[in-house]
């Protein structure tokens, strides 16, 4: 089977493209001409160039593809141009979706993101049927997800055979940018976040998600979403996790998100001042950091299969390439 994959020189993309292979998919990736192709090296892969913002570079791509995992996405919190942050990831995904349809390609996943789902008012985990609109969406990054499922709806309700997987907090090796998960343990590890907000994550292993990603569509129900997520943490518990794998200091205080946000201002505005790619902290950030981003995996584990490690195994996985690359010292005793 032909299958073509965007985001393959990504974080969770470089690790669905293994699960691909491991599968026996003849595997076709799309790349931009100055995507850093590092994840990519020693693998059996097709290279196809071309750009989700350029409709017509995409068919040559599609040419002769059964399957297609759309997992690229511009996953930033802040954006300098918030105009190519909606590009990639509302346009570029009705575009590779609607030139899958017209290639015939036969079986689709789309990767949106738990950013995407509702939490309830009254706390606890969301989940696929958590209710949401536009409206709650709390910066950018999650409005983008957002309407880009929009799309995907619309274009399922047509009948493109598209299941969508909404990844949590994704960690582990491969990580070069790094994301902003990954940015935060690189500066636990570096024993520099002395202290913390009261929020929360659901953690998840990127090798868990991408398993999940071949079981969705292998078994998934077109239309249907699953949540792909992993141990539910505060942030405070992450972080004393990374502590004891590193042996460096754990955070030592809880800050008020309201003391946060003057101190993210500062830091956005400095970064554009400076031309700096992103502020270590950011307005929107702080902002969704209110409310423990707990979700639930139960539909994926009931229907699909998924079976999700535990948050620690991603963590020290995440440290040892970390620190093999230079990113964070090495755990001490190592």
């Amino acid at each position: 089977m032909t299958t073509l994959l965007t985001g393959a020189s990504g974080f969770v993309g470089s690790a669905v493209l293994r699960e691909l292979l491991a599968a026996r998919h003849e595997v076709r990736v799309l790349l931009r001409e100055t995507s850093d192709r590092s994840n990519l090296e020693g693998l059996d892969v097709e290279i196809v160039t071309g750009d989700l913002r350029d409709r017509a570079s995409l068919d040559p791509a599609l040419r002769g593809c059964e399957a297609l995992f759309h997992v690229a996405a511009d996953y930033r919190i802040w954006a300098r141009n918030l105009a190519i942050l909606y590009e990639n990831n509302v346009t570029g995904t009705r575009h590779i979706l609607e030139a899958a349809g017209e290639a015939g390609v036969k079986r689709i996943v789309h990767t949106s993101s738990v950013a995407a789902l509702g939490l309830p008012k009254e706390g606890g985990a969301g989940d696929e049927e958590t209710p949401v609109t536009l409206d709650d969406m709390i910066g950018h990054y999650k409005r983008s997800k957002f309407l880009a499922e929009e799309e995907v709806r619309r274009l399922v309700a047509k009948g493109l055979p598209v299941v969508t997987v909404n990844p949590a907090a994704p960690v582990g090796p491969r990580d070069i940018k790094p994301t902003p998960t990954g940015r935060m343990i690189v500066e636990a590890a570096c024993g520099r976040v002395p202290a913390y907000v009261d929020t929360g994550l659901s953690v998840v292993h990127v090798e868990d998600v991408a398993k999940g990603h071949l079981l969705a569509f292998e078994k998934g129900e077109i239309g249907r979403r699953y949540v792909l997520g992993g141990d539910n943490l505060a942030l405070r518990r992450i972080l004393e996790k990374i502590a004891g794998i590193t042996g460096r200091p754990g955070p030592k205080f809880r800050v008020p998100h309201n003391v946060i946000l003057p101190i993210a201002a500062v830091a956005e505005l400095w970064t554009r001042l400076s031309g700096g790619d992103q502020p270590f902290v950011s307005i929107d950030s702080v902002r969704m950091s209110k409310k423990r981003m707990f979700y639930s995996s139960e539909r994926a584990k009931k229907e699909l299969g998924y079976a999700p490690r535990p948050a620690e195994e991603a963590f020290r996985d995440a440290i040892t390439w970390f620190a093999d690359h230079r990113y964070c010292p090495p755990p001490n005793g190592s």
